[in-house]
């Protein structure tokens, strides 16, 4: 706004007292100040209103205007509470330093001045952004996007000073303006998911105030356009793992309605962005998904071979072989089985198994994932030259698969869903896939057995007893574990004795008597006497091999 337009607004209370010439300035923002040097606190532009109660006597003057014409500010008001008239020499000062004097009422407040300023400068500003956001909507939605996201981001940070970044559900940065210096922090990423996840499943409607390291942002789910129009009439549960948002360090509980309506514009128009990528992983994922119906109807290996072939330069442009494969299956499951969970399923592999030095615009275009049910399957490629490098494991493990994104997700995933995954070891031709995408389901069993939101089993695993118990019925478990374990449990309660715990050092020490008593501290007459005790309680001898194996599986499975 221009300083005339503040001379002309009679509710302000402002008298000129010199610099008409300079009344086109532009007004950016409004500060109160009686410092005697409040160079630091200036960045230009500024109305500064002062009480003048910096000013001891007249030589006070010229270096406090001084500092001001400096810093470049648009204009200077004082106020006519402390001293009645303005002071001439301030008069005189600003003259030289062409810097506009208005005096201000004193029956006028500076809170007055400020509010409206502010509301001015920030409506000014929110309609030159949202100018400019509706010129770049129709260039993204008439032809190729121009910049993604970051485009969009950058007008955030140039023309509201808004420090801004989009992130995915499970914390990963997708986007930031370049004005918002470094990177956000991993763990201050996973905290504004988390927080975002449980909000939207507790039916909070955006944006969420949250505080994470002493800074307060404010979250804007980001719908894509293709399921935003009915996402009144379907369930939370079916967007809520996939959907993306955006992060922005201020607090928007106090904001005015049409900057709450500018930022839901910004995010609507990320959400075509977001369209577009998904768009672009349909042939991924459509030869995902001729590969899986092939090895599951048991195609001929050269077929099969021969698919794969196709999908090699896709997934990794520039190979001249198809690379080695590794099979990942995911399933998402909810309380009621009334949400099919595979789209879910599919839209989270592609998010969790992104490889975060793949080059191009898209992260995860190293990746084919399909959907069956409540099941997703992911063909993984992996180029011959890291797997085979130093004949060690490589490619994807499952123990650290999920590292960074269980928190998050077991936010999204509540009290009443569930994600299990299994990953498969690397194979090298088309007819060990069969076996991988069997390996992997495998595993995603032996996940599915362990407590938890969030489980991951790698092929590792699969080559213990670990393989054999979930696929025991739950009443011959609980039935097995009773008749072994619960006389010792018994024991245990009414004598404080510590039976159980001394079984579970005795087994791990291979029934070394030595080795048993010094892990537990005992004397081996103490240990002894122990294990009888055990022996007599239970029927069994924990000298036999297949009585040690029953105990061992009982723990295992209690």
């Amino acid at each position: 706004m221009r300083l005339r337009a503040l001379l002309e607004t009679d509710a302000l209370g402002l008298r000129l007292l010199g610099g008409e010439d300079e009344l086109d300035r532009s007004v950016r923002g409004v500060m109160t100040t009686d410092l005697r040097d409040p160079s630091r606190y200036l960045s230009g532009g500024e109305l500064v209103l002062t009480g003048l109660a910096w000013r001891r006597d007249a030589e006070d003057s010229e270096p406090f205007v001084r500092i001001l014409a400096s810093a470049g500010v648009a204009a200077l008001a004082a106020g006519e509470a402390e001293l009645g008239d303005i002071p001439g020499d301030l008069v005189d000062a600003c003259a030289r330093h062409r810097l506009p004097l208005f005096a201000v009422n004193e029956r006028v407040a500076f809170a007055t001045i400020t509010e409206y300023v502010v509301r001015q400068v920030s409506g000014e500003r929110a309609g030159d952004l949202a100018a400019v956001v509706e010129r770049h909507r129709r260039m993204m939605t008439s032809g190729p996007a121009g910049g993604g996201p970051d485009v969009v981001l950058d007008l955030l940070g140039t023309d509201l000073d808004l420090r801004a970044w989009v992130l995915s559900t499970t914390g990963r940065p997708i986007a930031g303006s370049s004005s918002a210096g470094a990177p956000l922090p991993a763990d201050v990423c996973g905290t504004l998911a988390a927080e975002h996840l449980s909000a939207a499943r507790t039916g909070r409607r955006g944006p969420h105030r949250v505080s994470a390291k002493g800074t307060t942002y404010s979250l804007f789910p980001i719908r894509t356009s293709g399921r935003g129009a009915a996402s009144a009439s379907r369930d939370v549960r079916e967007t809520v793992l996939s959907d993306w948002l955006l992060a922005v360090e201020a607090d928007a509980g106090d904001w005015p309605e049409e900057r709450l309506d500018l930022l839901q514009g910004v995010t609507q128009l990320i959400a075509v962005e977001r369209d577009r990528r998904d768009a672009a992983r349909t042939v991924r994922r459509r030869l995902a998904q001729e590969v899986l119906e092939l090895v599951q109807t048991g195609a001929a290996p050269a077929e099969i071979a021969a698919r794969l072939r196709v999908a090699a330069p896709v997934l990794l442009p520039g190979l001249g072989a198809a690379p080695h494969w590794q099979v990942v299956v995911a399933r998402v499951e909810w309380d009621g089985g009334d949400i099919e969970g595979g789209p879910v399923a599919q839209s989270l592999l592609e998010e969790i198994l992104v490889d975060p030095l793949a080059a191009g615009p898209e992260p995860s275009d190293r990746i084919a994932v399909a959907h069956t049910g409540d099941e997703a399957i992911a063909l993984v490629p992996l180029p011959a030259v890291s797997a085979e490098h130093d004949g060690s494991e490589s490619g994807l493990l499952a123990d650290t698969l999920l590292e960074t994104v269980r928190a998050p997700l077991t936010a999204g995933l509540a009290d009443d869903g569930r994600l299990t995954l299994g990953v498969s070891a690397t194979v090298h031709s088309a007819e060990a896939l069969r076996g991988a995408l069997e390996e992997a389901r495998h595993a995603r069993r032996v996940a599915a057995a362990r407590p938890g939101r969030v489980c991951a089993a790698g092929h590792q695993e699969l080559a213990s007893h670990v393989l054999l118990l979930p696929f025991v019925p739950d009443d011959v478990r609980r039935a097995f574990t009773a008749r072994l374990l619960d006389p010792l449990r018994d024991y245990d309660q009414r004598h404080r004795a510590e039976l159980i715990p001394t079984l579970e050092a005795f087994l791990d020490c291979d029934g070394s008597w030595t080795r048993c008593a010094a892990r537990l501290h005992l004397h081996v007459n103490t240990l002894r006497y122990r294990v009888g005790r055990i022996e007599q309680l239970t029927g069994r001898d924990l000298s036999r091999l297949e009585d040690k194996l029953d105990f061992f599986l009982a723990l295992r499975m209690s």
